[in-house]
């Protein structure tokens, strides 16, 4: 007989009736003009994403240029946002991919598991997953 592992019920999280502080964390691993571009295009998406709903409230824009997504240690603005949310800061993170918020599949796991003990849920937009 396979072995069955039930997965809990999520935490529901009540704001009680305040607005979601949402946060986005982009990220480009080259200081190129294309990937500026790319940088740029990122930050304004998200930020006019954010302000344009009704139940958020724009909590802030992290963004690491030029650094590579494999290591968590040697991206500041990555470590900054994690800091805010311990700091209770931001209830929400979007971002373009998985891949723009970590490369390393053991950082991913960190962060995101990290994040969901805070009962802030991260939202992965290419691939339309939200962690919780």
């Amino acid at each position: 007989m396979k072995k069955v592992t039930k997965i809990g019920e999520n935490k529901k999280v009540n704001y009680n009736g305040r607005k979601l502080r949402a946060a986005a964390y982009c990220r480009v691993s080259t200081d190129s003009n294309e990937q500026a571009e790319s940088l740029k295009a990122q930050k304004e998406h998200y930020e006019s994403y954010i302000k344009s709903r009704d139940d958020w409230k724009f909590a802030g824009l992290y963004y690491d240029e030029g650094i590579t997504g494999t290591k968590k240690e040697k991206r500041p603005q990555l470590r900054k946002m994690m800091a805010d949310c311990k700091a209770g800061k931001i209830d929400f993170i979007v971002t373009k991919s998985i891949s723009r918020f970590s490369r390393n599949t053991a950082d991913c796991l960190e962060l995101t598991r990290k994040l969901l003990t805070l009962n802030i849920p991260v939202y992965f937009e290419k691939e339309n997953i939200k962690n919780r």
